[in-house]
């Protein structure tokens, strides 16, 4: 028998606040036609006053408690993917941790920036098929609000808060590609791309936590290609092939993007879980805003195969082949 780390639970939070892409007419030289032809993006949310990542990863975290039907204690440890911390330290795991009144475990931080989650996910895969642990709760939550430039129209329009979560459960498998859980994992990175996106700012750097930049189309061309190489390195480790997918679950980042990879892949845009349109790129958080959504709709259905890919800043980028 093969030991699997499966889905038992998904849930999601988004803060109150929806920003249409007509607010920022007021301020900057762009319009809603801007934004929506060249990202996707028609809206998006951002945290309130005072609402911290914690706050958001903590929401998503008790919806996927409660979809998964187990106690926080039932948890033997808590993986967060985010690249906005509340503080420099403790990791935002171990205050979702106590926010949850989990007793037990342990918790820590993984930042890989868009593609935390998938980092994130592939660290709990191998926690559980260790036999480390047996429950994980996996989040990416992020507020990316509190790192924008509100003067360059180029990226402050792009991003969005928010939060996702899944609970990952050790059961036993075949071993075959018909199991349900992860079936492979594909990760990579790249510093010699890092001025492509990166925050101007940091403890030993500036003191300060700085703001995001980036140079959106040398990064285009990088995505398409790096997140199209991934997801085919992941099917291929997983014995499986296009014709088997059943949903591409992708960072939410640019629909043309998202276009794009599908295309060279050969997955029509039908299979594919879109939320850009509403939440905008919200870095580690959507992928599992989109894997919550996607069941949340009746998309994602049990026993489908799903391909999530990412790609960051670092860069760093990967993809997980899981059978839902």
């Amino acid at each position: 028998m093969t030991i699997r780390a499966v889905v038992r639970g998904v849930g999601h939070y988004l803060p109150e606040r929806v920003v249409p892409n007509s607010e920022f007419e007021a301020t900057l030289d762009t319009s809603d036609e801007w934004i929506r032809t060249r990202s996707g993006i028609e809206r998006r949310h951002f945290a309130a006053e005072g609402q911290t990542t914690s706050d958001l990863a903590t929401r998503a975290a008790k919806a996927a408690l409660e979809h998964a039907g187990i106690a926080a204690d039932d948890l033997d440890a808590v993986i967060v993917a985010t690249s906005t911390p509340d503080l420099t330290f403790p990791s935002v795991a171990t205050m979702v941790q106590s926010a949850l009144g989990m007793t037990r475990g342990f918790g820590f931080d993984v930042q890989a920036v868009c593609a935390g989650f998938v980092y994130a996910l592939t660290n709990a895969n191998a926690l559980i098929v260790a036999g480390q642990v047996d429950r994980v709760l996996v989040i990416g939550a992020e507020t990316f609000s509190r790192i924008m430039d509100w003067t360059d129209r180029s990226t402050c329009v792009l991003f969005g808060d928010g939060a996702g979560a899944v609970v990952l459960e050790r059961q036993q498998g075949s071993g075959t590609k018909d199991d349900r859980g992860i079936l492979a994992a594909d990760l990579h990175s790249d510093g010699r791309y890092r001025d492509m996106l990166y925050v101007d700012g940091g403890v030993s750097s500036t003191g300060t936590s700085g703001y995001l930049r980036m140079q959106g189309n040398a990064l285009f061309r990088q995505a398409v290609e790096k997140l199209t190489s991934t997801a085919d390195a992941a099917l291929d480790k997983a014995g499986l092939g296009h014709g088997d997918v059943d949903w591409i679950v992708p960072h939410q980042a640019n629909i043309r993007i998202i276009a794009g990879t599908a295309k060279k892949l050969g997955v029509s845009m039908d299979r594919v879980v879109l939320t850009v349109a509403d939440h905008g790129n919200t870095s580690a958080a959507s992928i599992p805003l989109a894997l919550s959504v996607g069941v949340e709709r009746g998309q994602i259905k049990p026993g489908d195969l799903l391909v999530t890919e990412a790609i960051g800043g670092g860069l760093a980028w990967g993809s997980v082949v899981l059978r839902w």
